[in-house]
């Protein structure tokens, strides 16, 4: 080591070699990123001299399944047993089941079915080409209950098939409501349980509805009359 005036050349000598040494680093890790991006991949569709047929993209292996698209209960999923139409619920109807069947049959098949189901509905009311059936003909009050889902799942005629907009168990649940639609429309004395009066007693009203909006009925409790209470 030097002093004075020999010091600053290894000063500037140390200077140097850092200066260097960050350079290298920097270089580095660069490459590193450079080839992290251009890493060895198929363009899609591109040519590929690894297979036999030259084609990159490789169909799935056989029996490949898709995460959540494992449907062991086929019944659920078609509607058929084989190939025929089935005419049992996979799953207890309850009223929870027909609440939610009624809120997706109003929204998606009202607009054609209508509301009762009688095939006069909002659309056709419009000048659309073909009114759909009454669901209370005889010839759909002894469909059996596979075939009702069939129908929304694939499509029939010119109605199209709504297997995109509604999941299985929504379909089903709709299903279930569509009967009870039926029923309500060709029910007999006998279908009605004991002790049921003829005609019901018609519900109180919270509020009316305004055709767009459903009425509100009032719980039971709060429905009886000023004097019974």
């Amino acid at each position: 080591m030097g002093t004075g005036a020999f010091a600053r050349p290894v000063e500037r000598s140390s200077t140097a070699v850092s200066f260097a040494a960050l350079l290298a680093l920097v270089a580095i890790t660069t490459a590193c990123r450079i080839d992290m991006h251009t890493q060895p991949r198929q363009n899609p569709l591109s040519r590929s001299d690894f297979y036999a047929d030259q084609r990159s993209a490789r169909p799935p292996v056989e029996g490949t399944i898709a995460r959540g698209q494992l449907h062991e209960d086929s019944y659920f999923y078609t509607g058929k047993i084989g190939n025929n139409p089935g005419d049992v619920m996979p799953f207890p109807v309850t009223k929870e089941v027909l609440d939610r069947g009624r809120e997706r049959f109003n929204i998606f098949c009202a607009p054609c079915h209508s509301r009762l189901g009688d095939g006069n509905g909002f659309v056709p009311s419009r000048g659309f080409a073909r009114k759909p059936p009454s669901y209370h003909i005889e010839r759909l009050r002894k469909a059996p209950l596979g075939y009702i889902f069939s129908v929304m799942t694939e499509g029939f005629g010119i109605m199209p098939d709504y297997s995109s907009q509604i999941p299985p168990q929504d379909r089903w649940d709709i299903v279930a409501y569509v009967r009870a639609l039926q029923l309500s429309q060709n029910a007999t004395k006998a279908d009605v349980p004991a002790g049921q009066k003829i005609p019901s007693e018609p519900p109180n009203f919270r509020e009316a509805g305004s055709g767009a909006s459903l009425p509100v009925v009032m719980p039971e409790s709060n429905s009886k009359p000023e004097e019974q209470k």
